[in-house]
């Protein structure tokens, strides 16, 4: 539990070097406190990695993606429609993650509602951010949890765990 936890400080002191709270913390209390949160496979399946490996992990409707995902820096005041239908204004330097479309996650600020896990999704990517200090190993054994899970209890397939 201790080094969940400081893997989970380590992410949100990144968090607020870009002026953001880090949902880790809060997970990682309710989980204490509560258990895991049920909603549904998909979203149970990264919850339960995120606080097993300690590591900010991401399900998206990978099927919504238009074309191929890049990760990249935003420039300053690019417009992602965020889950809820918040708009959210990057600032210069952000980590996101783009289709050949528009931004779907800005990494401080939160995924886009396009891309949002829905009933009707068959097709989902788990995803990670490396952030300093968080070894490839957590990243593997959290997205590792995450695709396992779904696999076995969505009675799917895993396409691969890849860390790049």
């Amino acid at each position: 539990m201790a080094q969940i936890t400081e893997r989970i400080e380590i992410y949100d002191r990144f968090f607020e070097s870009f002026g953001f709270e880090c949902p880790l913390p809060k997970h990682l209390k309710r989980t204490v406190y509560s258990g895991f949160p049920r909603y549904n496979l998909m979203l149970d399946a990264h919850f339960m990695a995120e606080m097993c490996a300690g590591i900010l992990v991401a399900v998206i409707d990978f099927g919504r993606c238009d074309g191929k995902l890049t990760l990249g820096l935003a420039e300053e005041g690019e417009l992602c429609r965020g889950i809820g239908q918040r708009d959210l204004l990057t600032t210069e330097g952000e980590i996101v993650l783009r289709d050949e479309k528009e931004i779907v996650c800005i990494l401080c600020q939160g995924p886009d509602e396009k891309t949002r896990v829905r009933e009707d999704t068959r097709n989902v990517l788990f995803y990670s951010y490396a952030v300093p200090g968080i070894e490839e190993q957590y990243l593997k054994e959290g997205l590792t949890i995450a695709a396992e899970t779904m696999s076995e209890f969505g009675q799917g397939s895993i396409e691969g765990v890849e860390i790049y």
